[in-house]
């Protein structure tokens, strides 16, 4: 009985791979607005109805390739293997503003399209933007709330409000709404140099989410995240 079963799980597992693999391909050439899930069922040689078994919507069919993507990004990996620490909070804050800065700097890349994607689901029904804070959500705020009741607890912050996890999305929404602002050719506001502005949003985040001071004014002056990693592995 069991190795029926089995095998049919495996088949579904290797459609749901071939689905994701043909959807790659499709939203890189085509992007989200080009692509349909009929084309990417025609691309992965099934039925758009078996598609739908998978995945109830191109959004829920993005929002997979997006997560895909996300767990096999090597940094990433490595800055969630990071302990909870008040040196680890500073560094997600520090590289999820550098992530979006970077964004800025390179429009035409993948995350800028959703960046976009996010605000129109946000003005629509709500979908993409749903699946995507719930990707995100469980994959960085865990170790954001736990770095943060450590930083709590050892002294470098102060407790603000009853929810970690809040201050996380007020970390990201901050930094997406000033992504956002400079994706138009002509940006809607320029608020300085990019360097300025990096250190200035960082500092700005860390303040909101109750992090002292001393506590992480001389940790922004360390290296890069790669660097930082290989650091805090040979500790």
């Amino acid at each position: 009985m069991n190795a029926p079963l089995k095998t049919h799980r495996i088949a579904a597992d290797l459609r749901r791979e071939l689905i994701l693999s043909a959807a790659r391909r499709c939203f890189a050439r085509h992007g989200f607005a080009g692509t349909t899930t009929k084309s990417v069922a025609a691309a992965a040689a099934v039925s758009e109805g078996l598609l739908f078994k998978h995945f109830p919507s191109k959004s829920a069919l993005y929002a997979a390739t997006l997560t895909e993507s996300c767990e096999t990004d090597p940094d990433l990996r490595r800055l969630l293997e990071l302990e909870p620490s008040t040196a680890t909070l500073v560094t997600l804050v520090r590289e999820m503003v550098r992530h979006f800065l970077g964004v800025v700097r390179a429009p035409e890349r993948d995350e800028a399209q959703r960046v976009r994607l996010t605000v129109s689901s946000h003005l629509e029904d709500g979908e993409f933007a749903r699946l995507l804070y719930h990707k995100i959500g469980c994959a960085v705020g865990p170790l954001f709330a736990a770095s943060l009741d450590h930083a709590i607890a050892v002294g470098d912050a102060v407790r603000v409000g009853a929810s970690p996890l809040n201050l996380f999305w007020f970390a990201h929404h901050a930094v997406h709404m000033v992504t956002l602002t400079s994706l138009p050719p002509t940006p809607t506001l320029f608020y300085g140099e990019d360097g300025e502005l990096e250190r200035q949003l960082t500092e700005f985040i860390l303040r909101g989410i109750g992090l002292k001071e001393a506590a992480f004014a001389r940790r922004l002056g360390e290296a890069p995240l790669r660097q930082a990693l290989c650091a805090e592995e040979s500790a």
